[in-house]
């Protein structure tokens, strides 16, 4: 197991694209770290699959559940009642976003360090496109995180050529994904 560190720095720090693997339980987590996930988010379960990796965990909750389970950074709408309750356990806040007014209004009011790129449930939008065209708004020096479970190889190609930081994906062989290649083990 790796030391833990910011998910920030995870996502700032590793040679291009990083990816991040949304997984239910610790095996899952486990078989993502040895895969070359460099951060996994988590929501149920947050606490044991904690135990199971050093690696950044991104939580999806509330920031009560995300400290207590040791997260590191979690996922908070566009609105300073949850980004100022996070940021009060000292949790690291990446804002998710959808659409081009929700990223305005965060960068305006909030003015965050990472922001989650995501498309509307049952939109009916191409995803990859989507989340293009909300990166083209992002401002340099921020980190961006494209949601796009299921990702192929290709997209996460084309989202490294565009200049996303890392995308998140549903848990499975995420071992096409890393650029590394790292083996299966």
């Amino acid at each position: 197991m790796r030391a833990m560190t910011k998910l920030s720095q995870a996502i700032a720090e590793g040679d291009g694209i990083s990816v991040l693997v949304e997984v239910a339980d610790p095996d899952a987590a486990v078989r993502a770290e040895s895969q070359g996930a460099e951060g996994l988010v988590v929501g149920a379960r947050a606490s044991e699959i904690r135990a199971a990796t050093g690696l950044p965990l991104l939580h999806r909750g509330t920031p009560a559940d995300a400290h207590a389970a040791g997260a590191h950074a979690i996922v908070v709408p566009p609105e300073r009642a949850a980004w100022d309750a996070a940021s009060a356990l000292g949790l690291e806040c990446v804002v998710r976003v959808e659409s081009a007014e929700q990223l305005g209004d965060a960068l305006e009011q909030l003015d965050p360090e990472v922001l989650l790129l995501a498309v509307e449930v049952g939109s009916g939008d191409d995803p990859l496109e989507t989340l293009l065209a909300l990166l083209h708004d992002v401002p340099a020096g921020k980190l961006a995180i494209a949601e796009l479970p299921r990702a192929s190889a290709d997209d996460v190609a084309e989202l490294e050529r565009a200049g996303v930081d890392a995308v998140l994906v549903a848990a499975g062989d995420i071992s096409a994904l890393v650029a590394d290649g790292h083996p299966d083990v």
